[in-house]
């Protein structure tokens, strides 16, 4: 293989926005009230919150939206390439 040629190509598929935190914030709900609530450890309303969850449980995901009374489109955006928020 030449020098300066990748073996991998990485393309960009675009990126997930996590919106937990505006919404906690706006309903008064600490992460470790969503916790408690949720029913889950307060580490994983922790990374919720900052937005550092690297993996989503589909389970959690419903009953956090549940607890926050809101929808998946609420707290999780997708971004396109090139396209901030």
């Amino acid at each position: 293989m030449a020098a300066g040629n990748p073996i991998v190509t990485v393309k960009d598929y675009g990126h997930i926005i996590y919106h937990f935190a505006e919404i906690m914030d706006e309903k008064e709900i600490t992460r470790n009230r969503l916790a408690s609530l949720a029913g889950m450890r307060f580490k994983v309303a922790d990374w919720l919150y900052k937005g550092t969850i690297e993996r989503m449980d589909m389970d959690i995901l419903a009953r956090v939206c549940f607890v926050l009374d809101c929808q998946v489109g609420d707290v999780i955006q997708f971004c396109k390439p090139g396209e901030d928020s």
